[in-house]
């Protein structure tokens, strides 16, 4: 006789959700500018994140908390022009605050300590610190 035990099926996977659109307004709401990383160090408390000090324009300076250690060194990053989200709310990450959002992407090719493949988006041509992103 053969074997006919029924194997429990498993539950269906849920269709993924549909990604949430913006309207142009609220996008309009979000301030991108162009910064220049002045300093770059080590997060005290954690070992994938970098504080940057970013000069942002109008005399203005933020501290942001960067996910990018693993892609970059931190004397890499000075002089660096990259976007940034600048009207963030401020957060507290692993005790240290961090006043904006540096963008970057991923990209398999990208040379660094731990070889993660993030890179800072920069603008193609050198602008001013504070220059809006369009």
């Amino acid at each position: 006789m053969a074997d006919q035990s029924i194997t429990p099926s498993s539950p269906p996977v849920p269709a993924p959700a549909a990604t949430e659109t913006v309207t142009l307004d609220d996008f309009k709401k979000i301030q991108l500018k162009i910064a220049v990383i002045m300093s770059a160090e080590v997060h005290p408390q954690a070992d994938r994140l970098l504080v940057l000090t970013l000069d942002i324009g109008g005399g203005q300076t933020r501290q942001v908390v960067a996910g990018i250690r693993g892609s970059y060194e931190p004397s890499a990053l000075v002089g660096k022009q990259v976007v940034v989200v600048a009207n963030l709310k401020p957060a507290t990450i692993r005790g240290v605050e961090s006043q904006g959002m540096v963008l970057a992407t991923h990209a398999p090719t990208a040379v660094g300590a731990g070889g993660e493949g993030l890179a800072v988006l920069t603008p193609d041509r050198p602008s001013q610190p504070g220059s809006p992103v369009k």
